[in-house]
């Protein structure tokens, strides 16, 4: 069979990648179009465009890039109206692939399924008549979103798993057991380039201290992101030069050794949680004071990380807006590495959150049942 897919950012390239994986082992006759990143790629040829071109955060960004991201919008109409694929395959992303979404519906071209649901139990829950109308069956890898879509708006989904236990289940499995040496702060400012500028700077001068007390600050890159463009942030911190190593695409990696980490809300709060790591969640956003009034006004959600949702309790703790400074953040981070009052309790934390996300195996139950539906 022929499948579209369609993801807008790293973390959604390397879910879509592995559930491109698992759709070529349950169907070998696969063929695949798709807007994604390096890791779709690097399990089938079909890449049309990278996500790196549509990848826009925040509304000064999308205005500025409105062409832009017109101009993709109509090319991936045209390409999946010329592939004409059995399914397409959407991967968190909403603001773009609700839109596709409706053509493909609107079009009668196939069947249109959601991996990784939007965020609508956040904001934007108007976007459910979207989802109702023009998607045919939605695959969450959260365990709370069934209440959401079943029970408040009426809408049947599948629990598929969390992708992020299958990733950290395969490192594991490669690489053993992770190890902390004590001395590693990892700083994960997040994959696209808004909110890397504006964490990564303010990250730096929280930690700016550790290294004369024996600790070695390493920062997470993202893989669509310059080298260069950490090392100017870098340059422009309080610390010297050699003070902090730069890592390329080996973030699990760096998190397996990592004493405490700061994290950027996204998965990688999730994924530094089933790493084990103790972490601070930070996410600085321009005019603070207001993001925060309209947080309060608009977020429907107590909690913004992944781990505190699952938990549905506060497992670590949330810096966001006004409240993510420098001396916030080095407040928090004392408490949680080694000896600190707060590790142990995070910890305890994070192995009821693993228990509520179940096994691993979600990219190979999505695709079994991508698979069923298209033969039925």
């Amino acid at each position: 069979m022929r499948y579209f897919l369609i993801a807008g950012e790293a973390s959604g390239d390397l879910h879509a990648a592995h559930l491109i994986h698992s759709l070529r082992e349950q169907d070998p006759e696969a063929e695949f179009r798709f807007y994604g990143g390096d890791m779709m790629a690097a399990e089938a040829p079909g890449l049309l465009r990278h996500y790196r071109t549509l990848a826009y955060m925040g509304i000064i960004a999308v205005v500025q890039h409105l062409p832009e991201i017109l101009r993709g919008m109509r090319q991936c109409r045209e390409d999946i109206s010329n592939f004409r694929p059995d399914a397409v395959i959407l991967v968190d992303y909403a603001g773009f692939n609700l839109r596709i979404a409706r053509y493909v519906h609107d079009a009668a071209i196939c069947p249109v399924f959601y991996y990784i649901a939007p965020k609508l139990w956040a904001w934007k829950e108007g976007r459910i008549k979207q989802i109702k109308r023009y998607v045919d069956h939605l695959y969450s890898i959260l365990p709370f979103e069934k209440e959401f879509f079943e029970q408040k708006h009426g809408y049947p989904i599948t629990y598929v798993g969390n992708p992020t236990a299958d990733e950290i289940h395969a490192f594991v499995e490669t690489s053993g057991k992770p190890q902390t040496d004590g001395k590693t702060i990892a700083l994960l400012p997040g994959s696209r380039h808004q909110e890397v500028r504006d964490n990564l700077s303010r990250m730096l001068r929280a930690v700016s201290s550790l290294p004369e007390k024996g600790f070695r600050i390493a920062v997470a890159a993202a893989p669509a992101l310059p080298r260069h463009f950490y090392e100017q942030i870098v340059a422009q911190s309080p610390l010297q030069a050699g003070q902090v190593e730069i890592v390329d695409n080996q973030t699990y990696k760096l998190l397996s050794h990592a004493a405490a980490a700061l994290v950027t809300s996204g998965t990688a709060t999730l994924e530094t949680a089933l790493m084990r790591v103790p972490q601070v969640v930070c996410y600085y956003t321009r005019f603070g004071s207001i993001v925060a009034l309209l947080r309060k006004l608009l977020i429907k959600v107590k909690h913004i990380s992944l781990v505190n949702l699952i938990a549905d309790a506060e497992v670590v703790p949330e810096l966001v807006a006004n409240e993510m400074t420098p001396e916030n953040v080095r407040q928090h981070l004392m408490t949680i590495l080694p000896n600190g009052t707060r590790r142990e309790e995070m910890l305890a934390g994070y192995e009821k959150v693993a228990q509520r996300i179940g096994e691993a195996g979600a990219p190979e139950r999505c695709a079994a049942n991508i698979i069923k539906r298209l033969k039925q």
